[in-house]
Formats: structure tokens, sequence, C-alpha cells
């Protein structure tokens, strides 16, 4: 399940390059491993260009992490998690149907925003950055908890959410059926929190 493709973007301007050039880099290599001179090469920008957009390489990487926040999880999983079934309650399991699909990607290249947090740290401003958008995923979670009727929801979401990021964590140890065993974990919490 590749996200949504980044069409929105104009190739011919210069900050878009940079962002889209730094995805791709720092979505499998990580913050730390991409220098900003190799930034610099692979977008064909000039340094004085790229530091006039970018002051810094954590400006940069604070706009990675807001486009795959717009292009994976509200641009790809939450949406078509939705379009696979008809109610809520199907709809959540249904996010563990679009990571299997995920997973199975010879790319695959695990969660971002969970790899920056470790790799990073939490107080960190791309941790933090990173503990934000992974809050939005709950968010969405929950709304779709709220939506099924399930019992208190935020406790719901927060567990929903080890679901899925320790399915991803399996799956980047090599274990590309660990969402659907999420999944089967998925059913269960389901029914614990479904009103008495």
């Amino acid at each position: 399940m590749r996200p949504v493709r980044d069409n929105l973007e104009d190739p011919d301007d210069v900050r878009t390059r940079i962002v889209v050039t730094a995805y791709q880099l720092f979505s499998h290599r990580g913050i730390r491993d991409v220098g900003v001179d190799e930034l610099i090469r692979a977008s064909g920008v000039a340094k004085s260009t790229f530091y006039r957009h970018f002051p810094s390489k954590d400006d940069v990487a604070l706009a990675f992490l807001k486009r795959r926040d717009e292009l994976w999880m509200m641009g790809s999983v939450v949406p078509e998690a939705k379009s696979r079934a008809d109610n809520p309650e199907d709809q959540l399991l249904a996010i563990f149907d679009v990571y299997d699909q995920w997973f199975q990607e010879d790319d695959f290249e695990a969660c971002s925003f969970v790899k920056v947090l470790l790799e990073m740290g939490a107080t960190h401003p791309l941790g933090r950055a990173s503990i934000e958008y992974l809050a939005r995923i709950r968010h969405q979670v929950r709304l779709l908890a709220d939506e099924a009727g399930l019992e208190d929801s935020e406790a719901f979401a927060l567990s929903w959410h080890i679901l899925m990021k320790g399915s991803i964590i399996a799956a980047a140890e090599g274990d590309r059926l660990s969402a659907r065993r999420a999944r089967r974990m998925a059913s269960g919490l389901i029914a614990t929190h479904r009103p008495a």
C-alpha cells in the first residue's frame, strides 16, 4: 500500500523538490544518516538556495514529517481503511488489512514517526513532532471508536495504537504477517470495549 503520489507538487518549485528528496532519503535511512550536502546534491539546488528555504536540516526534517502525515496516514491508511468497510468496527479492523498490504511490499520502510522518535529522542524537536503526529493517528482511531459506540474510546485508542505500532516494528524485524496477528488481537479489543 504505497502512499498517495505526491502529485500536488510542482517539480520546478525548489522548496517542493527539496522536501520530496528529503522524503525519499529520510523515510528509508533516517535523519542522522542523511547529511545536508547529500540533500543539496540529490535535490539539485545550490547550497545558498537550500538554506534560503530551510535554515537547518531539522527544518527539512519537520517538513518531511508533515508530508509523511499528509501522504501516508491521512492520505492513504485512513481513507483506504474506510473504503474497505461499511461500519466503524470493520473500518478499524481494515487498518490492519492496509498494513498487511504495506508490509508485503519490497520497499516497506516502517513508520517514520516511530523511527524519528527513537532516533532523535522525545525531547528533541523532531521527536516531539513525531509524538504529535502519532497522537493524530490515535485521534483518528478514537473517532472511529466513538462512531462504533465503543466504551472508553481514549483507552481503546491507546491500546489499539500499541497493536498498530507493534505490528509495524514486528514487520521491520521480518515478521511480514504481523498485521494479520494484530488484527486477530484487535477483534478481541473491540469486543472488550463494546457496551455491556
